[in-house]
C-alpha cells in the first residue's frame, strides 16, 4: 500500500466515525449496526446502516476499499488508456433517508482511485462531493446546502463552486424523466491537476463540509408535522431516486461491475418506495411546486432576495 493509499484511508475511516456520530445523536433512538467485510477479489469495507429511528427511516454510511489486477469498464470507459491497469479504490459512500418527508434525502461520497501498471507511473485522482434530494422544498434549506458547498470550495479558487454545482446538476440528472434528482451540490471526479497535496485538502474539504450541511435542515425539519399523503408523495419521489442510482450512478455500477458487495452497494436504495401508472401532481400543489420551481438546477446563491433573510418557510 502506497503511502498515498495509507493516508487516504486513515481519513476515511476518520470520517466514517464521525458522520456515523452525528446522525446517531441526532437521530436519538437507533444506532448504526456494523458489517465488516471481505471481498473476494480483494480488499473488503465497513458497512454501518441504521434504521427505522425516530428520525432516519434507513441511512448507511460505507467505507470500502478494494483492489483487483484490471479496472472494470464504467472506471476506464471514458479514459480507454486506464484499460488493464490494475488498481485499488478507497472511498466512503452514504445514503440517509429519514422519514419525515420535510427532512430531504442526502448522499455524500468521497473516492480515491490509484492505477498501477508495470513500467509506468501510478495515476491517481480523486471524486466526490454530495447532493441534496428534498421532497418538500424549502428555500432555507437550499441556499444553506448551497452556502456550505461554496465555504468548502472558496480556498481553493473562485471558479470551484461554480464548476462543481454545474457537474453535479449534469450528473444527477434523471435523463428518462427530464428531471434533477435533486438540488445539486457538489461533484467532481479525476481530480488530480493540482497535485495531490491540494488535491488531497480539497477532498477533505468537502468530506468535512457534508455534516454542516446536512445536520442544520435535518434539525430544523424532522419534528415538523406531515400528512399521510406528504408520505406517499415522498414515496413516489423515492422511485425516481431507485430509478437513477440503478440506471446511471457511477460508483453504484462500479461497484457491482468490479464484484463488490451487493448489500453494501445498494444500501443507497430506500425502504419504501412507491411506483403508480402516470401519476402526476395536483397543478399548483406543493407537490407539484417541487418540481416545478426547486429541481430547475437553480442558481440558489445568486438571488438577492433568497439571500437577503426573506426566505420562504411554507411547506
Amino acid at each position: 500500500m502506497s503511502n498515498h493509499t495509507q493516508v487516504v484511508k486513515a481519513y476515511l475511516l476518520d470520517l466514517q466515525d464521525r458522520i456515523c456520530a452525528a446522525l446517531q445523536s441526532e437521530d436519538g433512538s437507533a444506532q448504526f449496526v456494523e458489517d465488516a467485510w471481505k471481498r473476494p477479489g480483494g480488499g473488503g469495507g465497513i458497512t454501518r446502516v441504521i434504521e427505522n429511528g425516530d428520525v432516519i427511516e434507513k441511512g448507511g454510511v460505507n467505507f470500502s476499499h478494494v483492489f483487483g489486477s484490471t479496472l472494470p469498464p464504467s472506471a476506464s470507459a471514458h479514459r480507454p488508456e486506464m484499460a488493464g491497469r490494475g488498481f485499488e479504490a478507497l472511498g466512503v459512500s452514504l445514503v440517509i433517508h429519514p422519514y419525515n418527508p420535510h427532512v430531504p434525502t442526502s448522499h455524500a461520497n468521497v473516492r480515491f482511485f490509484i492505477a498501477e501498471k508495470d513500467g509506468e507511473e501510478p495515476v491517481w485522482w480523486f471524486g466526490g462531493g454530495f447532493d441534496l434530494t428534498p421532497y418538500y422544498g424549502n428555500e432555507e434549506d437550499c441556499v444553506h446546502w448551497h452556502r456550505v458547498a461554496e465555504k468548502a470550495c472558496a480556498p481553493f479558487g473562485s471558479d470551484v463552486y461554480p464548476r462543481y454545482k454545474a457537474w453535479c446538476d449534469t450528473y444527477f440528472h434523471i435523463k428518462h424523466r427530464n428531471e434533477p434528482r435533486g438540488i445539486g451540490g457538489l461533484f467532481f471526479d479525476d481530480l488530480n491537476e493540482w497535485g495531490f497535496d491540494k488535491t488531497f485538502a480539497f477532498w477533505r474539504a468537502v468530506g468535512d463540509a457534508y455534516i454542516e450541511a446536512y445536520l442544520p435542515i435535518m434539525q430544523r425539519r424532522k419534528s415538523q408535522a406531515f400528512t399521510a399523503q406528504q408520505r406517499e408523495f415522498q414515496e413516489f419521489r423515492r422511485g425516481r431516486y431507485v430509478e437513477f442510482n440503478l440506471v446511471y450512478d457511477r460508483g453504484t455500477l462500479f461497484g457491482l461491475q468490479s464484484g463488490g458487495r451487493t448489500e453494501s452497494i445498494l444500501m443507497s436504495l430506500p425502504p419504501q418506495v412507491r411506483w403508480s401508472y402516470d401519476w402526476k401532481a395536483e397543478p399548483g400543489s406543493e407537490e407539484a411546486r417541487l418540481t416545478d420551481y426547486y429541481l430547475q438546477n437553480r442558481d440558489w446563491l445568486a438571488d438577492p432576495k433568497l439571500n437577503g433573510g426573506e426566505h420562504d418557510q411554507s411547506v
